[in-house]
């Protein structure tokens, strides 16, 4: 039997508006090569400048993580050649990173595991390339986009923990507004390090490195497949190679890329023309202040303090949009799991069946709310309840306009349903005695039919009560 070892290599693109070095624009989508100058193109005899907005993100991060971040740190050169490089060297942080330590929490069915971080540091990004029939195109837009690179410990045992440990990484990073966690966009990309060894041995197996998966579960496929691979290979007396292989998510199956270089092979050195970062403790203290309350804080309050399922909690915590409307909601309307039912089941259902946002869409926390107040009190049922909520997100009305404009009104009037059920006992007078003689069950008939009568507006609750005192008055 084999233990599998799993290290992952995060990229987070840090939320700033300029890149990280230069004026230029991050937007994602605009047309190629047109946020692009002499200092992210690579000119001769241009100098950098650090954004200090993206040191106080990637401080904020690391905070977040409970790394140490170092009172002095070091941009230096990584020279390796590459189409989309154009200086052929990356400025990044080698032997002085911004920050070491720390971890991420993992839920596990045994509770939770600390997956340890060996360090966090800055860099740029690099530009990409299309390639085409007979050729390869490079698009600029994206060197000096500034990305911050977390590194953990080999410490995960399968694919399904780093698949878990990836998505709480990318929560915090999100909850902190450090990144927008956009896999498809590529501001959060995942490279893995895998190997296996024997159960019970201590040194580790020969890795290899996993790049080009673009979301939670194609990081657990490949990395399973992977998984498989090796062990496989091992059985037959092959030797592992250590290299990086690409995932090809429509063959399902990683390919190999190029040999794995080791860190001296990109002769690192300080950059000349970067000073020394420097943070001072007052200004680090200010972004700790900034650090919110994290997704598994959050998740622990949910559970504990308002009660709700953890299965609950956690379709809220991992849905950051869903979140700030829960919390919104139960600021008005204080009942969790109420609020939370209705959200995550009924309006997160519609929204994505109408192709309608939650976050400036057409219901609001406030409208969720007078509409779950009309079913508490009666007003309307909860069937109605729906059906309302449907019309809330297709129109954009809210709740007693569409009560009023439709006639919903629930009929709570004892003395009216009271009515109405005397004229249907009166109406059904053999199946009446057939209840009167002991079969019970034809209550529900009775109840139906006064439904029927009242076109659905009788309090369901009310009406039981009543039909069933109708019949044991005699």
């Amino acid at each position: 039997m084999f233990e599998t070892v799993i290290g992952l290599e995060v990229h987070a693109q840090l939320k700033t508006r300029t890149k990280l070095f230069c004026g230029c624009s991050t937007r994602f989508g605009d047309s190629p090569n047109s946020n692009v100058c002499p200092v992210c193109l690579g000119m001769p005899g241009v100098l950098p400048v650090i954004n200090r907005e993206a040191v106080r993100l990637a401080m904020k991060a690391a905070t977040a993580a409970g790394c140490r971040v170092h009172p002095e740190s070091i941009m230096a050169r990584k020279n390796y050649f590459y189409p989309d490089l154009p200086k052929a060297y990356q400025i990044s942080q080698y032997e002085s990173p911004l920050a070491t330590g720390g971890h991420v929490d993992v839920r596990e069915k045994a509770g939770m595991k600390k997956v340890g971080l060996v360090r966090m540091h800055m860099e740029e990004d690099a530009g990409k390339l299309v390639h085409e029939r007979n050729a390869s195109l490079v698009d600029f837009n994206r060197c000096g986009v500034p990305l911050v690179e977390i590194v953990s410990e080999p410490e995960m045992r399968s694919s399904e923990e780093a698949a878990e440990y990836l998505k709480n990484l990318r929560n915090i990073l999100r909850y902190t507004g450090v990144c927008d966690g956009n896999m498809e966009e590529g501001s959060l990309r995942c490279d893995a390090n895998i190997s296996i060894r024997r159960e019970g041995d201590s040194k580790l197996g020969t890795k290899v490195e996993i790049k080009n998966m673009n979301s939670f579960r194609n990081v657990q496929l490949a990395l399973e497949y992977e998984r498989q691979r090796q062990a496989k290979a091992l059985e037959q007396g092959e030797r592992i190679v250590q290299e990086t292989r690409l995932w090809d998510a429509e063959a399902a199956e990683t390919r190999p890329m190029r040999s794995k270089e080791e860190a001296h092979d990109y002769r690192y050195f300080p950059d000349p023309d970067l000073l020394p970062i420097r943070i001072p403790e007052a200004w680090l203290g200010e972004v700790r202040s900034q650090i919110p309350e994290l997704p598994l804080e959050k998740l622990r309050r949910y559970v504990e303090t308002l009660g709700l399922p953890a299965a609950d909690a956690e379709t809220l915590i991992d849905d950051l949009d869903l979140v700030e409307f829960f919390e919104k909601a139960v600021a008005v309307h204080p009942q969790a799991k109420t609020v939370s039912n209705w959200l995550s089941v009924e309006l997160v259902g519609m929204l994505r069946k109408h192709n309608r946002p939650i976050v400036g869409g057409p219901v609001t926390p406030a409208s969720l709310s007078e509409l779950l107040k009309a079913i508490e009190s009666g007003t309307v049922s909860g069937k109605m309840g729906k059906e309302i909520l449907e019309e809330m997100v297709v129109s954009g009305q809210r709740a007693p306009t569409i009560i009023e404009k439709r006639g919903l009104k629930q009929i709570t009037n004892e003395g009216d349903i009271e009515t109405v059920v005397a004229a249907v006992v009166a109406k059904f007078p053999k199946e009446a005695e057939r209840v009167r003689s002991g079969e019970t069950k034809l209550l529900q008939f009775f109840v139906g039919q006064a439904m029927k009568e009242t076109k659905g507006k009788a309090n369901p609750a009310l009406l039981q009560r009543i039909v069933a005192r109708k019949f044991s008055e005699g």
